[in-house]
């Protein structure tokens, strides 16, 4: 992979957005009819017990008390969550069938599939962007390494120590070793695995250098002494670990990667209704108790926008990765 100049900044409107305020609405105007009166279905495009789901069923929760009508969660992983994201791209447009959509996707997926079954843009309702997921770079204990920069020497120096492990081809934090890759200027080997655990536990035994993962993930490895925390990837230092510098702080220009999720309904729904959604849902993440649930979870930092601030996100970040996807020629097989 050849050396080019990649302009990774997130917008940093991401962090800084403030909720909106919108009053609540309980009709339907194409209806006429009050809404919901019936049970809601908010669909996670992954696997029960990962980040998707934990924000899938606290927002559930919260929505199905203050609307009074039950929430179903659905769990259609497959295809980097595009089965998901194609069933509700199709579902009727009333207010009845949710997606909890991730940078996955809505971002990601675009420039991975030529014949992706959907359009992030044109075929859903934007309703607000939950929060971003900080990543981190670790690299295995037993190795010679305390800083970022100690990593990119031993990569230089020794080629064994070119490879990364990831959940898979075409995640967040694989695309993340490819942009590592191109901003040190060093060929690097990605080792996709079936799942977190499995990469995380190949770095942690030594058979893979290092990884990008998501905060909360390698910690229980670091308290192990197994894995050591580098970095994280985000524009900021999080909360979750605030002695840890940044990737840009470490002297890795231009690093910015968080993984994100957000919330959408399709195309067509009611605007009443994805007002009410939205309102209901920022009231929601801003509560302690859902802020502290996803915080502990996943290390979620919580943002809650409006529609319009998310689509102008996911605009940006459809456009970073497509380019990094083609600069690093990633293949889906």
């Amino acid at each position: 992979m050849k050396r080019r100049t990649f302009t990774a900044a997130l917008t940093t409107a991401a962090f800084a957005w403030k909720p909106l305020v919108a009053g609540a609405q309980t009709a339907s105007p194409s209806s006429g009819q009050a809404w919901p009166t019936k049970p809601i279905t908010y669909v996670v495009p992954f696997t029960p017990g990962g980040t998707t789901d934990i924000v899938g069923r606290a927002i559930s929760t919260g929505l199905s008390k203050t609307l009074g009508q039950p929430m179903i969660v659905d769990n259609k992983p497959g295809a980097a969550g595009a089965i998901a994201a194609r069933l509700v791209a199709k579902a009727h447009p009333d207010g009845y069938t949710l997606l909890g959509g991730t940078i996955s996707t809505h971002a990601i997926n675009p420039g991975l599939y030529k014949d992706l079954g959907y359009d992030p843009l044109k075929d859903f309702e934007p309703i607000t962007l939950v929060g971003m997921v900080p990543n981190a770079l670790y690299v295995n204990a037993q190795l010679p390494v305390r800083s970022v920069q100690d990593l990119i020497a031993l990569i230089r120096k020794d080629p064994a120590m070119r490879t990364f492990a990831s959940p898979g081809v075409g995640s967040s934090t694989h695309l993340a070793g490819e942009l590592f890759a191109d901003l040190i200027g060093v060929p690097l080997t990605h080792v996709p695995y079936r799942g977190q655990p499995e990469a995380l536990q190949d770095v942690a035994g030594g058979r893979v250098a290092f990884l990008f993962d998501q905060l909360t993930a390698g910690v229980p490895l670091v308290n192990a002494g197994k894995l050591r925390l580098l970095a994280v990837t985000t524009p900021k230092r999080t909360a979750a670990a605030p002695d840890t510098p940044t990737m840009e702080e470490a002297g890795v220009k231009g690093f910015q990667v968080a993984a994100w999720q957000a919330v959408y309904a399709p195309k067509g729904t009611p605007k009443v209704i994805l007002d009410r959604l939205n309102t209901e849902i920022v009231k929601l993440l801003k509560t302690p108790e859902v802020r502290d649930r996803l915080g502990a979870s996943s290390g979620i930092e919580v943002v809650g926008s409006s529609p319009q601030e998310l689509t102008q996100f996911m605009q940006s970040e459809i456009r970073r990765w497509a380019e990094l996807i083609k600069k690093a020629n990633v293949q889906i097989n």
